[in-house]
């Protein structure tokens, strides 16, 4: 389980330590204040937590950063700079504090450590990008393998996870459950066949090509929790679920993520929504552990953040100041057409 971020002088943060709840993590902010970055790092961190893992943590962020070189996650500034991540965790049969450094500097020199960072049984670590990438699964691996492409690490290793083999035997009544859910959403199932993805129902097979995106980002949990790659233990990491998604699927992608939470899945999740933000709110039962977390620039325009259990003590919070402003300017009009 992950327990906290600590960062000097990388990309948009000058210095910034969040702590983390064990259950739903929800970031907030206007655009350019790190919430993508912040849960990059958490999963490249996540990602070479096994032994067996020979790339280093600054390879993974280098690789799901992309930038131009390495030095430029330095936080920009006068002359030549150094910049540091920490990420810390725990283990649920124990209490150490483990953690994993990178230092870098615009030099594009690297440093690592780590203290008992490493597991010979590493616990599952998933990003999903805001682009849906079943639909572009055919070949891309083989293509990614053999060619220097514009795409960050994050929708190869997706896709990867995707294509895990469904685990054979009786399901689980919470996986039943969960599988039921968005069964009944998408009035279909999941299938693959030769790298393809499928929805299957009454109707035949539709490849996920010609599926609304909305209901391809129904069908990657679907496959995620089918393979049961999400399962007990496994941190999730989503970067703006609600992206091409109708609201009216909101209320399902809360519910098959709050499950997940009571299953013992960490969850963090980056969202400009009102909506989904409601639909937590009210689903969440005291029972749950959900922690709001807001990113924002102060007068100096430097990103401070905060942190609230409770959704409407949360400040600042962009989203609801924006549709207060919206609901204001339409009492306005209301009063000026009397």
């Amino acid at each position: 389980m992950l327990t906290r971020f600590k960062t000097s002088n990388f990309t948009v943060f000058t210095e910034v330590d969040v702590s983390f709840a064990p259950g739903v993590n929800i970031f907030i902010g206007k655009n350019g204040t790190g919430k993508t970055h912040l849960m990059k790092v958490l999963y490249a961190a996540c990602s070479v937590m096994s032994e067996k893992e020979d790339r280093t943590f600054a390879q993974k962020l280098n690789g799901v950063f992309m930038p131009q070189s390495i030095g430029r996650l330095v936080h920009r500034s006068k002359g030549r700079g150094t910049g540091r991540v920490t990420v810390y965790r725990r283990n649920e049969d124990d209490n150490r504090e483990r953690s994993i450094t990178c230092d870098i500097t615009t030099l594009n020199k690297t440093s690592v450590s780590h203290s008992l960072w490493k597991e010979s049984n590493q616990a599952e670590s998933i990003f999903i990008p805001v682009k849906d990438m079943l639909a572009n699964a055919p070949g891309f691996r083989s293509l990614f393998s053999q060619k220097k492409l514009a795409f960050e690490e994050v929708y190869l290793d997706i896709i990867d996870k995707a294509f895990l083999p469904i685990v054979r035997g009786k399901q689980s009544p919470e996986r039943v459950k969960l599988l039921n859910i968005l069964n009944k959403a998408m009035s279909g199932r999941v299938v693959e066949k030769n790298e393809t993805f499928y929805m299957r129902n009454s109707s035949g097979e539709l490849e996920f090509s010609l599926l609304a995106e909305g209901y391809r980002k129904l069908g990657l949990l679907y496959r995620l929790i089918q393979n049961e790659t999400l399962t007990k233990g496994t941190m999730l990491f989503w970067d703006e679920p609600e992206a091409n998604l109708n609201p009216q699927l909101s209320q399902t992608v809360v519910q098959i993520l709050l499950e997940l939470q009571r299953m013992g899945v960490q969850i963090f999740i980056a969202t400009h929504d009102y909506v989904l933000l409601k639909e937590f709110d009210l689903a969440a039962t005291e029972a749950d552990n959900i922690l709001y977390h807001t990113l924002y620039k102060d007068d100096e325009g430097i990103v401070r953040h905060e942190s609230s259990s409770d959704l409407g003590s949360l400040y600042p919070n962009a989203i609801d100041e924006t549709f207060s402003r919206i609901l204001d300017d339409e009492i306005r009009r209301g009063i000026a057409d009397l």
